[in-house]
Order: C-alpha cells, then structure tokens, then sequence
C-alpha cells in the first residue's frame, strides 16, 4: 500500500513540476510534496510500517524524495537559464554599431526667427546693431523724446537699479547709439532681450525680445516705412495675413501707428493671447520725431526717417501658433525639440 502511494505521490510531483510556469509555483510545490511538516511524504506513518519492512520502505521514502528534489532543481535551472537569457536579450549590445555620439540640438524659435529678420534686413541694406541691456535713463529715455515728467514713463514698468541705471525697456537705446555713431544716412535693426516689470499671463512675460529697425535719410515718407513692412510679414508668415494699421501714440515717432496682425492663433475669432480681440499688436511705428533726431545730432530740415518696434517674441507665437508665452522662455525640452 506504502509503495503504491510513493509511486502516485513521485507521478504527481512529476507532473506539477513540469506544468509550474514560476519559480513561486516551483516553491509552493515543494513544500507541499518535501515540506517538513504537512508535505505529502512528511505525512507517510512509519508507526504502522511492519518492523521486518521499516527499512526498505524508509529506503523507498528516500528514493521518491531524491527523484522529486533532483526534478524540482532541473526546473529551478530551467527557469534561471530562462532569466538569464531574457536579460542578455535585454542587455544585449552590438559593439560593431558606431556609437550615436551626443543627441544633435537646435536653435531657439526666438533665435530662428531673429535669424531670418536679420538675413532679410541685411538684404535691404540694413545694418545689425547691439547694445548694452542695462542702460542710462538718457538713452532709454530722454534722448527718445521721453523727459522725466512725460507720462509716456507710467507706459513702461521699469526695473529700475541703483545709480539711476534701469534695465532697458525696449531696444529702442540701439537706435540711438547708433544714429550718434554712425550718422546719416543709416539703416539699422536693432534686436534683443527687454524687460519691464509686468504680471506673467498667456500673453506677457516680464522678460521677452524686441526687434526695432531705423531708416534715416533724406525724402523718408509712410510709403517707405510700410513698403519695409509688408515685406517683412510676407517673407515672415510666408502666406498673407490681414494687417491694419492704426494711429497710435508714441513719443519718438510722429506720426504714430499702431500696425496689428489678425491673430493666427485663433484666425480673429478671440484667444487669450489676443485678449478675445482677435487682433494682436505687432509694429508699433512711425516716422522718426524731430527731437530724437536733434537729441542725436542729426538736422531734422534735411533729414527724415521712419523706425519701428516688433514684438519679436510674439511674432514667433504667431508663427508657429504657440498660445502660452511662458512656454518660450520655460526651458522645457520636450517644447523646444518640437522646433
């Protein structure tokens, strides 16, 4: 009976261990068939074996337990042999394959952009300017036809810094930088970082970029300064885009006008970069006041001219319908690898 029993027992072991598809499943059945107390041979009563057949079945015993221990440690091989060859797979390395070396990066869209305003005004005859982005309150505003007691000040909220020096508000300081360098006739841009002390939104940033440009000459009239203009929006936007153009006030331009692009974002149906207006101001512009050119040693009767200031920062979420500004200036490389 003893025998019969050690026999099913050793043929069910058998079976399970072949059929365990884990290494957990592979412990579970041991202790159930070699576990020292409740296994399946740790159960067999010896008490009620005769004594003239004690020996041969505890020789027995012994054997079924052998066969299962030598059959649970095949299966243990086969799954470790199973894991190892998973994680070489894994791991695997073709040391043939050239390595792929640092992952290649790109320019900003700020820096694309200024790059394709700065090769298509360098095609015009304009000259690229740079100047300091902190500076004196004679070149951010006094000499642009802003004195002390103007209310164009409260326009901007200026970072102000100790000594009377601020961080410059606009690029416009360039221009004057480079009317009294350079002289008449000159044509200029001038871009570059600004700041003003505003709240951030979707659509300002208290850090952001300008492109202003200058013509100084004789005979300048609107019909050059928008000539210049339609052709940096065509060769910008690459399509046509609706523009219209408006008075607006401005201390260094007279006149003044306020150019406005219909927003791309939302095709003039009303976002929150355009504040629901549809339109987003883009060129603020003009014809160069007498006083700055004065201010600049320039003689007002025999020379004209015509400036402007692009929100380059905003041209570029026109261009590619980017509908957050803090986006631009966040570092966030999953946005910027889009470009």
């Amino acid at each position: 009976m003893i025998e019969s029993n050690l026999a099913a027992l050793a043929d069910a072991a058998k079976g399970r261990i072949a059929a365990a598809t884990t290494p957990a499943e592979l412990e579970t059945i041991r202790v159930e068939f070699l576990g020292r107390k409740g296994g399946a041979l740790a159960s067999i009563d010896m008490k009620s074996v005769p004594a003239d057949q004690k020996a041969a079945v505890g020789k027995m015993l012994n054997t079924a337990k052998q066969a299962i221990e030598a059959l649970l440690d095949a299966r243990t091989s086969d799954f470790a042999s199973a894991a190892q060859a998973a994680r070489l797979e894994s791991e695997w390395l073709d040391l043939t394959v050239p390595p792929t070396g640092p992952r290649r990066g790109s320019l900003h869209p700020l820096t694309q952009i200024q790059n394709e305003i700065e090769d298509l005004f360098v095609s015009l005859g304009f000259t690229v300017l740079d100047g300091p982005e902190v500076e004196s309150d004679e070149h951010n505003f006094d000499a642009l036809n802003i004195p002390p007691d103007h209310p164009a000040r409260d326009m901007q909220d200026t970072f102000w810094l100790d000594g009377g020096w601020l961080l410059r508000t606009h690029t416009s300081p360039v221009q004057v930088r480079g009317m009294r360098k350079l002289g008449p006739p000159l044509r200029m841009i001038a871009p570059g970082r600004v700041f003003r002390n505003e709240e951030v939104d979707a659509s300002h940033e208290h850090t952001f970029y300008q492109l202003e440009g200058m013509m100084v000459d004789k005979n300048v009239s609107v019909a050059n300064l928008l000539y210049f203009m339609k052709t940096l929006l065509s060769a910008i936007f690459k399509r046509d885009v609706t523009v219209r153009l408006r008075p607006g006030y401005f201390p260094f331009v007279e006149p003044g006008f306020e150019l406005d692009i219909q927003c791309l974002i939302c095709n003039g149906a009303g976002c929150p970069v355009c504040k629901q207006s549809g339109w987003v101001e883009l060129l603020p512009c003009g014809l160069v006041h007498p006083n700055v050119l004065r201010r600049s040693n320039i003689d007002p009767e025999e020379w004209g001219g015509f400036a402007f200031g692009l929100g380059l920062t905003r041209l570029v979420m026109m261009r590619y319908a980017i509908d957050d500004i803090r986006q631009l200036q966040g570092g966030d490389l999953r946005f910027l690898r889009q470009f």
